[in-house]
């Protein structure tokens, strides 16, 4: 009996698993989990995160708006106004970002704006996996935010709250149903080792001088 071929998000998620667990694997996720991430470093992420995600969800607002009920993208799987919402609280507690992640963080949306310049919807959709996944990572990183930092409730923490597995298993639903083609599909998975790439270079440069956890 032939196996049925699998799904875009099941190859996401077996071709991907290298950068994932890489990224956990970094100075800045050890120290994340050990509770011992300076809080600049942490402010330093959503910076960076503030500017991938605005170009990411302009970009993807922009290319697919003459597009009736795209099967994907759509407005709800925002994550912005989150991010802002959290570097206004620290600004306001007079906290800055670092170190710099700048040229990193600039890579990635340059990427972005590129792929939207070719109208590479594919391409700007394996972009949105990586990043609309990883507040489902943040729903078992927040509780240790809020207690190294803590903070109180959701200030702060907008962000790595922000994961609903019912809305992630809809947009993976529609991930499978718009690229059903293998050929579709190694378009995505392409793009979203990419950006994996591009996150673990801020992550990388977010984890400079911290002391990796010993194992």
């Amino acid at each position: 009996m032939t196996a049925a071929p699998a799904t875009m998000v099941e190859r996401l998620r077996t071709s991907t698993r290298d950068w994932h667990d890489a990224l956990e694997a970094t100075p800045f996720a050890s120290a994340m989990i050990a509770g011992n991430l300076p809080l600049e470093r942490y402010v330093g992420q959503l910076a960076a995160y503030r500017s991938v995600l605005g170009a990411l969800e302009g970009e993807l607002s922009r290319v697919t708006a003459p597009v009736a009920d795209d099967p994907v993208w759509s407005p709800d799987l925002g994550k912005l106004p989150l991010v802002e919402r959290d570097l206004a609280y620290f600004a306001n507690l007079g906290t800055a970002p670092g170190p710099s992640a700048a040229v990193e963080t600039e890579a990635f949306a340059a990427e972005i704006r590129q792929r939207a310049a070719e109208s590479d919807l594919p391409a700007l959709l394996g972009f949105l996996y990586v990043m609309e996944g990883s507040t489902l990572g943040a729903l078992f990183l927040h509780p240790y935010i809020t207690a190294t930092y803590q903070l109180p409730g959701t200030d702060g923490v907008a962000y790595y709250t922000s994961g609903d597995r019912d809305r992630w298993t809809r947009f993976t639903a529609r991930m499978n149903q718009a690229f059903a083609e293998p050929e579709a599909q190694d378009a995505v998975v392409a793009a979203a080792r990419q950006a994996y790439g591009h996150v673990a270079a801020i992550t990388n440069a977010l984890s400079e001088g911290l002391v990796p956890a010993t194992r």
